[in-house]
């Protein structure tokens, strides 16, 4: 039997780049998947193809995951379209960087409204129907720079940091309702957007890690689905570093 078989699994952002690798990696384990991302435009639509490929039901949901209200009435629709929803994966997020004296106060608000209040929204409307179920596995994707800072990104580790927060407090309420949460922190992982990285920042980031590698989208992936599947019944509010060693 696979690993997520008859479970389903909401993933915010899932288009493209890690939210699209942990959604396939969990259609392959058997989950049906819901996944929602601000337009349902061509990377959606090819994100959906592929899935529904692996032989699970899945659909794509247009949503603002920063938008209280459109939560609501998105995970609303999941529930009524997929019966039950069992795994939460709060993948949404964007950066805008830059240092904190140049910073713009819609640089802040963006980033914190996109990757934290967002997964405040999901687990706000989420966690009612798994309270129901006695069960169930929320994820919160996180960052190194969340656990360690970063100059010239303080609004994205802040955002981060209160992901692995946020975790660890629901964790801790829900845990008698038999609800995990949990955290991932990436490292450097190889995608569109650290591609657009210049080589000289790309050389001393390998520097610092010991595996001599970014990580994969699917390196992420792998560490999600053990978290989502009952093979970490015992594992909650917890961060898990996935960064070749990069900050040990």
């Amino acid at each position: 039997m696979k690993l997520l078989e008859g479970k389903t699994a909401v993933v915010t952002g899932a288009a493209r780049g890690i939210g699209k690798a942990l959604a396939l990696k969990f259609a392959s384990e058997g989950a049906n998947i819901a996944f929602t991302d601000l337009v349902i435009n061509e990377d959606a639509q090819q994100t959906e193809k592929e899935i529904a490929a692996l032989g699970v039901k899945v659909k794509a949901f247009a949503s603002n995951a920063a938008d209280f209200a459109q939560t609501e009435q998105v995970v609303a629709a999941i529930k009524e379209e997929f019966g039950s929803i069992d795994i939460l994966v709060n993948n949404a997020g964007i950066t805008k960087d830059g240092l904190m004296l140049r910073m713009t106060e819609q640089q802040w608000d963006a980033v914190i409204n996109v990757n934290l209040k967002s997964a405040f929204n999901f687990i706000h409307a989420v966690v009612p129907i798994l309270m129901r179920q006695r069960k169930g596995s929320i994820i919160n994707m996180a960052s190194v720079v969340g656990v360690h800072g970063n100059a010239g990104q303080s609004n994205y580790a802040a955002s981060k940091a209160g992901m692995i927060a946020l975790a660890k407090s629901v964790a801790q309420e829900m845990g008698p309702k038999g609800i995990r949460a949990n955290a991932i922190a990436p490292g450097f992982i190889e995608t569109a957007m650290t591609a657009q990285l210049p080589e000289a920042v790309r050389e001393d980031w390998m520097k610092k890690i010991p595996l001599r590698r970014g990580g994969k989208p699917e390196d992420i992936a792998d560490v999600a689905t053990f978290l989502a599947s009952d093979l970490s019944s015992y594992v909650t509010g917890q961060v898990i570093q996935v960064d070749g060693g990069m900050n040990m």
